[in-house]
């Protein structure tokens, strides 16, 4: 009986999966109608949306019965424990409604939060998936959660910090600098938090220090390399080669996907990120 691994839908993940995962679906809010990410909502429809005015969009965490609805499903069809992987708790109320579906099972589920998002949620996931198809048990598919954590790193930029304030994941403080400097600014995900990371003065510039910066994480160890983008494709298949061009022979698993609606509500369009997860042992 193996252990199940459930994620959510923030992690964007490649559309073919080596190993089976549980995807519970985030909601995205557009003037107060609600719609499943992925499967109800789209990030053209939050495109649109940001783009209008007097038009709210807002995200919403899933219900902490519906995770348990979930953990019920695969736990009457065969699991004998279930790892929880989640979005950052410090973004999103996921990993605590997690956490409170997970109190209902007698130990049999583990949550994982992440610190993270995008691929950067992504990479644990897919790590506890291999773990638990391998066969390990709950222990071991949480510790190889973990371990994927400590060695993946999510770097982004955005063309304005504007949509970051309004949904309170940067202060400000922050969005105003990079404003009335007229600045494209960088972040990274630090402890599971947003972080001003850099400031430069045009796009160009942005890209380059992200593969500066992707660079830098990666040491000297193989890596994985996940891009997501918002509405910008052209920018970002620009950044996966140019960070191909940098790795070369050390560059394993690559990935390219656009971000989904929740955090296409928060970034808002032209988003571009870099997620490196650095292998274990060159494994």
């Amino acid at each position: 009986m193996s252990v199940a691994v459930v994620t959510d839908s923030t992690a964007y993940l490649p559309a073919e999966l080596p190993h089976p995962l549980t995807i519970v679906p985030l909601a995205v809010v557009i003037n107060g109608a609600a719609g499943r990410e992925g499967a109800e909502v789209s990030p053209a429809d939050v495109a649109r949306a940001l783009g209008e005015r007097r038009v709210t969009v807002t995200t919403s965490r899933p219900a902490p019965a519906e995770f348990a609805r979930v953990y019920r499903r695969l736990l009457d069809g065969g699991a004998s424990a279930i790892v929880s992987v989640h979005l950052s708790a410090k973004l999103s109320g996921t990993a605590e409604a997690a956490t409170l579906a997970a109190a209902e099972f007698d130990g049999l589920v583990t949550v994982v939060d992440s610190r993270s998002t995008g691929m950067g949620l992504g990479f644990p996931a897919l790590a506890a998936g291999a773990a638990a198809a391998r066969g390990a048990d709950p222990a071991a598919v949480r510790a190889a959660a973990l371990a994927a954590i400590d060695r993946t790193r999510t770097f982004f930029y955005v063309d304005t910090l504007e949509f970051l304030r309004r949904g309170g994941r940067i202060n400000a403080a922050s969005a105003l600098l990079g404003t009335a400097l007229a600045v494209k600014p960088i972040l990274h995900v630090a402890e599971g938090t947003l972080v001003l990371r850099d400031r430069v003065r045009t796009t160009s510039r942005a890209l380059a220090r992200l593969v500066d910066l992707a660079v830098e994480a990666a040491g000297d160890s193989p890596v994985d390399v996940a891009v997501h983008h918002m509405a910008a494709p052209e920018r970002a298949g620009e950044l996966l080669d140019a960070l191909v061009g940098r790795f070369g022979d050390r560059l394993c698993d690559r990935y390219l996907t656009e971000a989904g609606a929740v955090v296409a509500a928060h970034a808002g369009p032209g988003l571009a990120c870099v997620v490196v997860h650095r292998r274990e042992d060159g494994a």
